[in-house]
């Protein structure tokens, strides 16, 4: 289970996340909504390390993180899409997911970085590792893109070697940041299905910041909603989205005070 806990952060006089509590349990998939402004990626940044918090706490399986860096909190089952690609733009397709994989094995104390000095086993790993990003690329339709540069990829394939990426990470804890931003009509499915198949396992938490509300109405088993960085709604996707709270912060309209929140 991930927590936050009054998680807040504050930039000179403005309060940018603003003592947001919420639970997220394995098994579900939960997005993050509001309009540009909310919250919803410094959220992330919280959730994640990228940002320290200026007060509340970040727990993860009853253990608190949040005194931790952000690569400690990917060893521990925080994995990060981000909404800006995060690439090796001169490394292979392939050597970007076998990196995460050697990442992913390291932090579980596989053989440290290579194994030692023990090259049998340095060799066996890096052919198991390379085997095992070819396949998490042809899940992601990537797979006869295995040598190109990452640079050379169009946005939308960078998008999906990313995603391959997370998967390779093998998280307890799946966080995607407009995953489908600037994809094309033909390209946003395939990403959609990765993240069904995740969901459809039941053995993580996913967390999604998405702008398309179809998307959200269709994938989400609860809604979660940020309006100038507070949480002002949280239940079931029909009835967060037909809240008046809810359409008002779409809108751009303050929430009325008092206003009742779904799931409250």
């Amino acid at each position: 289970m991930l927590e936050t806990r009054d998680l807040t952060i504050r930039f000179g006089g403005h309060v940018a996340v603003d003592h947001v509590s919420c639970r997220f349990e394995p098994g579900t998939l939960t997005s993050i909504v509001g309009p540009n402004g909310a919250g919803k990626t410094t959220y992330f940044n919280l959730i994640s390390g990228q940002l320290p918090a200026s007060e509340g706490q970040v727990w993860l399986d009853g253990h608190e993180l949040t005194a931790l860096p952000a690569p400690v909190r990917t060893h521990r089952g925080l994995g990060r899409a981000f909404q800006l690609t995060q690439l090796f733009p001169n490394l292979s397709v392939r050597e970007n997911v076998r990196l995460a994989i050697q990442a992913r094995e390291s932090g579980r104390g596989k053989g440290g970085p290579f194994g030692g000095l023990d090259f049998w086993r340095v060799w066996l790993d890096r052919r198991a590792w390379v085997d095992e990003a070819q396949v998490i690329l042809d899940q992601v339709r990537l797979g006869d893109r295995h040598d190109a540069h990452a640079s050379s990829l169009p946005h939308g394939d960078q998008r999906k070697l990313e995603v391959a990426m997370l998967i390779a990470l093998q998280p307890r804890v799946f966080m995607f940041d407009e995953p489908t931003a600037g994809m094309s009509v033909d390209e946003v499915p395939v990403v959609l299905d990765l993240i069904r198949s995740i969901k459809a396992r039941r053995d993580c938490t996913i967390l999604l910041v998405e702008h398309k509300m179809d998307v959200v109405r269709e994938l989400s088993d609860r809604i979660v909603v940020l309006h100038n960085g507070a949480l002002v709604a949280d239940g079931p996707p029909a009835e967060v989205i037909a809240s008046p709270v809810v359409q008002q912060a779409y809108l751009g309209a303050a929430p009325q005070p008092g206003a009742v929140q779904p799931g409250a």
